[in-house]
């Protein structure tokens, strides 16, 4: 009987080395593929709808990581898809998931909702996906940055995340052509709420180097004092960006959806 009971965990430990991975779970496995559908199609809006100039200090490695951007437009949660192969799960203000459609299919792509007042929350689930080996997105902001340009004052869950994980953070600088930003008014749960979009224009971005943040994600002043060294960073990275914006001049490189209206006669809006 021990013998037999021997064999079976002998047996057991050979397949577990020969197979050392779990196969997702058919939630999970369709939280994949709908992810990977929606990054296709937003890399085909990139490409229409975007002059991208993306720079990477160093290489980005698999596993678990933390991308921390500035956030210039609403489309940059969507935009950041692009800059990595396998999935980011980003923190995302609720109002974006109340928008029909758009909503859903963050949900069904694994992103995080950060509820009015209950921001704790989605810390908590983006530090158990960075525990199971995923990559997060969060802005440091928790807004959209002014309209002046610069960065408004960073929160600190990107650092409390990086703490409580010993996982890096990668600081993203993002810089566009703010003319072209386009703002709607709707009304989402009888509440004003302001859309800074952003189309058909020059959008670069440079990637930085790691950072780490070793502390007690609890320790107030700890805290404090990594954020406002990040978000300093983020800022140099931003304005980095913005002089790569200049120096090539991708204002001047049209876009496909701008080739299109001076190529095909039947986009132009002159020939209607």
């Amino acid at each position: 009987m021990a013998g037999t009971k021997d064999s079976a965990l002998n047996a057991q430990h050979i397949f577990s080395t020969l197979i050392p991975f779990r196969f997702p779970s058919p939630l999970r496995l369709f939280e994949r593929i709908w992810y990977h559908l929606g990054r296709l199609i937003v890399s085909l809006a990139r490409r229409v709808f975007y002059r991208t100039d993306i720079l990477f200090q160093v290489p980005l490695p698999a596993g678990a990581k933390i991308l921390a951007p500035n956030h210039p437009s609403t489309v940059d949660p969507f935009l950041l898809t692009t800059l990595v192969p396998e999935q980011i799960s980003t923190l995302i203000i609720e109002t974006l998931f109340k928008i029909p459609v758009v909503g859903a299919s963050l949900r069904m792509s694994g992103q995080i909702c950060v509820e009015s007042g209950r921001g704790a929350k989605a810390l908590e689930q983006g530090i158990r996906y960075l525990q199971e080996g995923r990559t997060v997105g969060i802005f440091p902001e928790g807004v959209i940055s002014p309209e002046t340009g610069g960065l408004a004052r960073a929160r600190t869950g990107a650092v409390r995340m990086a703490a409580a994980t010993g996982v890096p953070v990668y600081p993203v600088g993002i810089a566009l052509e703010r003319n072209r930003l386009r703002y709607t008014r709707t009304m989402i749960d009888g509440k004003p709420e302001v859309g800074t979009w952003y189309f058909n224009g020059a959008y670069a971005v440079t990637v930085g180097e790691p950072m780490f943040f070793h502390g007690d994600p609890e320790d107030r002043q700890f805290v404090q004092a990594a954020t406002e060294a990040l978000a300093a960073r983020i800022e140099t990275l931003a304005a980095q960006s913005a002089r790569r914006l200049a120096e090539l001049r991708l204002a001047e490189r049209p876009t496909v959806l701008e080739l299109l209206y001076r190529w095909i006669p039947f986009f132009s809006t002159d020939a209607l």
